[in-house]
């Protein structure tokens, strides 16, 4: 976690997602050319530029995989990443020809966000010409380089006779996958051709892949003959940790139980381990004070009589959680499938003015530009929609007289729930025809009430299904609110509700009350967040990422402090995942390629989002 001090009373917390990425592939098109078998794929990411002034970067290419039109690579890439921030990379696979150049077999582009709230961690691309690739994230922790050196001696021979063996090895991490303990392969080294004692070249492993930074977590050393056909066969294992591969001793392998040779660590050096030093100040937790009872009606649909019963203001909980660095993270909690709801508020107040007269803030043109609302939903929203598997988002209204009726929560949009970020913007265009009055004063009360109630609900129906839910409101207005008491009263009182409360403030409206909300929690019952949009005009990157970046530590803390762990991550087949088609609007990427096999960028690389 990166700390930045703001100008406010309130410390801005950059929180740094770490991922790790792998790849695989299915079905490739074979590009080896007539007689010349099949071919060898190897992949190489690039994570590209997404916002002016950045440049693109190979992340890394895979090891080669021989003969294979399927391949399961085992590298994996550690990225980073914040909520809020596009982070895309490009896979691009090659076929390795020895005596010329390498041949393309395809590419896909990948939204790391959408991998990362895609059930399993994990979305799936056609590409051209024929093959899918699977692109996964995963939980990354720790810091600090390997760099090993190894060699063999006393192999048995598994090729029979008058052959050898061609042995290469595996490193593995070990996996809590929910159904017990399992091995992930996370590095393998090159073949040494017929050598039954092999010195393999030394290599750097990053310590968050092999074993999450901790070095005396168990690791699995796996060494196998290296079959063309891909079924390599098993010569041994040896399980080890990081500080015992330190000692740089020989290690016995094993085949159930019988030994089959030994490996000798010749070189185990670590570095850039990060130290870290934990300060726990003294804390005062206070209870919350018990809501008044809420008069809400619920949110009113035009035309429609409302639906009987007040909106549900939750009453306070545990005492307040004090997050650890070591404890469980927002990717803990989405990997294990939480799911993140939104909700929309739009301000209808007549501070607005005449959505009829060009230059107001809700006046629609008809030559395609969006106004400041329409910026921030498609913004804001398209992002959250990568955690959100039905894309279904209640949509409400307030500040609006409906039957001369001053309504503070009314449902915007002829159904309760628009679907995907263009039903948002379809509803909120259609509501200038349900004959509504723009009017005053500006409450944000009821719709915080009516969103906090349902992310309860929501989170309840979950919990009794095994599952787990969260709930963002996002409130759009146009200025202060008329009673800031009785708002950071009610934001207090629903601080024990599955929900965080972004307010984006559109216009040239003196909002210093607003940012008053934003700063008069305390970190530990904090929900709310305040953003000016005009101070993020300029950029949708610039926008999310400052509504956005609250969440994840809001999230873990609400089901800490309930007591809630993460599920186990969900994992799922190839053939679950649903193959998504090819990319409509290619990134233009060039890469070149050096005389040590270094790739690097040679053009393209860039994708700005603008608004």
């Amino acid at each position: 976690i990166l700390l930045v001090k703001g100008s406010h009373c309130k410390t801005t917390e950059k929180i740094v997602m770490k991922l790790a990425v792998s790849v695989h592939a299915s079905k490739l098109k074979n590009v080896a050319g007539a007689f010349k078998g099949t071919s060898d794929p190897y992949a190489v990411i690039t994570e590209i530029a997404t916002t002016p002034g950045e440049t693109p970067k190979v992340l890394g290419k895979t090891e080669v995989i021989k003969n294979s039109l399927s391949p399961n690579w085992v590298k994996v890439f550690p990225v980073e990443m914040e909520m809020g921030s596009p982070k895309k990379v490009v896979v691009q696979i090659f076929d390795e020809v020895r005596k010329g150049d390498n041949k393309s077999m395809g590419s896909a582009t990948f939204d790391l966000s959408e991998c990362l709230g895609a059930r399993g961690n994990t979305k799936a691309r056609k590409i051209k010409g024929g093959g899918t690739i699977f692109c996964h994230v995963d939980k990354s922790q720790g810091s600090g380089l390997l760099r090993l050196g190894m060699k063999a001696s006393g192999l048995k021979n598994t090729e029979g006779f008058m052959r050898k063996s061609d042995p290469f090895y595996e490193l593995s991490q070990r996996r809590d996958a929910g159904g017990g303990l399992t091995w992930d392969n996370v590095h393998r080294s090159e073949t040494v051709k017929n050598n039954l004692n092999p010195v393999w070249k030394d290599t750097v492993v990053d310590l968050s892949v092999l074993c999450k930074g901790d070095q005396d977590k168990p690791i699995l050393i796996s060494v196998f003959d290296h079959e063309s056909s891909g079924k390599h066969v098993l010569m041994g294992q040896v399980e080890s940790t990081v500080n015992k591969l330190k000692e740089k001793g020989t290690l016995k392998l094993k085949v159930k139980n019988k030994e089959t040779g030994t490996v000798t660590i010749t070189k185990a050096d670590v570095s850039g381990v990060e130290e870290i030093t934990e300060q726990l100040e003294s804390t005062t937790v206070e209870e919350a004070a018990a809501p008044e009872p809420s008069s809400s009606e619920g949110a009113y649909v035009p035309s429609v009589p409302p639906a009987g019963g007040g909106a549900y203001v939750p009453t306070p909980g545990p005492s307040s959680y004090v997050p650890s660095s070591r404890g469980p993270t927002f990717v803990d909690y989405i990997s294990g499938g939480c799911e993140l709801n939104v909700c929309v508020a739009i301000d209808f107040t007549g501070s607005n003015g005449d959505p009829r007269q060009p230059g107001t803030l809700h006046h629609l043109s008809h030559g395609g530009q969006k106004n400041d609302y329409e910026k921030a939903i498609s913004a804001i929203v398209g992002i959250l929609a990568a955690y959100d598997t039905d894309q279904m988002y209640p949509v409400y209204g307030f500040g609006a007289k409906y039957g001369g009726i001053v309504r503070h929560c009314f449902q915007v949009g002829n159904a309760a729930e628009s679907h995907g970020v263009q039903g948002i913007l379809d509803a909120y265009h259609g509501v200038f025809r349900t004959g509504l009055i723009m009017s005053s004063p500006t409450v944000f009360v009821e719709v915080i009430q009516t969103a906090a109630a349902k992310a309860m609900s929501m989170q309840e129906q979950a919990r009794a299904q095994g599952r787990q839910s969260y709930t963002i409101l996002l409130i759009l207005t146009d200025g202060s609110v008329s009673d800031v008491n009785a708002t950071a009263q009610c934001l207090a009182q629903c601080a024990n509700a599955p929900l965080s409360v972004v307010i984006v403030g559109v216009g040239n409206a003196d909002f210093s009350a607003m940012q008053f909300l934003d700063d008069s929690q305390p970190p530990s019952t904090d929900i709310a967040q305040f953003v000016a949009f005009n101070r993020h005009a300029h950029s949708p990157h610039s926008l999310t990422s400052e509504t956005l970046r609250e969440i994840p530590d809001q999230l873990v803390r609400y089901f800490q402090s309930h007591g809630i762990q993460p599920l186990p991550p969900v994992r799922r087949s190839d053939g679950d995942i649903v193959v998504e088609p090819e990319n409509e609007d290619e990134i233009d990427l060039s890469l070149g390629f050096g005389e040590e096999g270094d790739v690097y960028v040679a053009g393209g690389g860039q994708h700005y989002r603008s608004y």
